[in-house]
């Protein structure tokens, strides 16, 4: 069955009633906030990101934690704060995302954040770079009730993907997806589903074909070609794709210098959909905050319902339907 279907059906089925009339509130207030210019609000986030830690084994050259360059505190996740933030969404939250920075399998309880989680209906997926697929952790990510695993491997010879994943070995990554499948498999579980998750640069874009081979090698679910985030653009990157520009956020501009490919538009459904708790309990408006410059509340004092309706969230939605590009965070946004 296509891996799609599978997410599909798993995401349909924790749904309920009180979700779908959540989520048709979020849809109706932000197009009423589109054409009113100021920001509405009816319902609770349907989604939410959160960080199990912001440690990282690589060092990959355009993340914070890979370069260790956070100005924000660093650390794990308390799981009581995690429980506690679970347990006051579970109404109205139908897709979490245990991740932000950082490797999630470095939190020492992280499959027991997932199965919590599970437990309450809440479609989890996590992101990983599957360093740590060892025969125990895949025994528990099949038991824990995970229903998608990205994987990023960015090439597919030992050289190309320690050019982007530095302390990266490949061998180990395609040996841990290899024996999670067959572990998924033989239990005869269709999740996690297993997305390869490759980001085309400049490096290693010619080995498109090969990733597709990879990905059909390895079984994989579903291979994803995804656009790199290039903190200084401007003046180009070795990082930005030259020959496969459909797989680039930016386009040259005639002079040497690049810009991004698509129009920012004053519109963001992120900010009416959901929201972003990093690992001390902080809420920030969206993934691209990654140094929590934006905080909006936090978890460990106040609810999110509370938060979700701030004058301080509102002014930032307010910003953002009238002039996007002011908004530091957004200026290098797909959205």
């Amino acid at each position: 069955m296509n891996s799609k279907i599978w997410i599909g059906r798993a995401f349909l089925g924790y749904l309920t009633w009180g979700k779908v009339y959540n989520y048709l509130l979020l849809v109706s207030s932000f197009q009423l906030s589109r054409r009113l210019g100021k920001p509405k609000i009816m319902g609770l986030p349907t989604s939410l990101s959160i960080e199990p830690t912001t440690s990282c084994n690589l060092r990959c050259p355009e993340c914070p934690s890979g370069l260790r360059s956070f100005s924000r505190a660093t650390g794990m996740l308390d799981e009581e704060l995690f429980k506690s933030a679970i347990y006051q969404m579970k109404g109205h939250l139908s897709y979490l995302h245990l991740y932000f920075q950082g490797e999630p399998y470095l939190h020492p309880n992280f499959l027991d954040l997932v199965k919590y989680a599970d437990s309450h209906k809440i479609f989890t997926a996590t992101s990983t770079n599957a360093h740590y697929l060892t025969a125990k952790n895949i025994q528990y990510t099949v038991e824990s009730g995970l229903k998608q695993l990205i994987v990023s491997v960015d090439g597919t010879s030992q050289e190309i993907y320690q050019n982007y994943r530095i302390g990266g070995k490949l061998a180990k990554v395609t040996e841990g997806i290899q024996n999670l499948i067959a572990y998924r498999n033989k239990a005869g579980s269709a999740f996690p589903q297993v997305i390869l998750q490759f980001l085309v640069t400049g490096v290693n874009e010619h080995q498109l074909p090969d990733i597709k081979k990879l990905a059909a090698q390895l079984q994989v679910d579903e291979l994803q070609l995804k656009t790199t985030q290039i903190y200084d653009y401007e003046n180009g990157s070795p990082l930005i794709p030259v020959n496969n520009l459909n797989y680039s956020r930016y386009v040259p501009t005639g002079g040497g210098t690049w810009q991004l490919k698509n129009k920012m538009e004053n519109k963001c459904w992120r900010m009416w959909q959901g929201a972003v708790m990093t690992w001390d309990g902080n809420i920030v408006p969206c993934c691209f905050d990654k140094d929590a410059k934006y905080v909006m509340g936090s978890l460990k004092t106040e609810k999110m319902s509370s938060i979700w309706n701030k004058p301080l969230y509102n002014s930032f939605r307010k910003q953002l339907l009238r002039d996007r590009s002011q908004i530091d965070i957004c200026q290098n946004c797909t959205e």
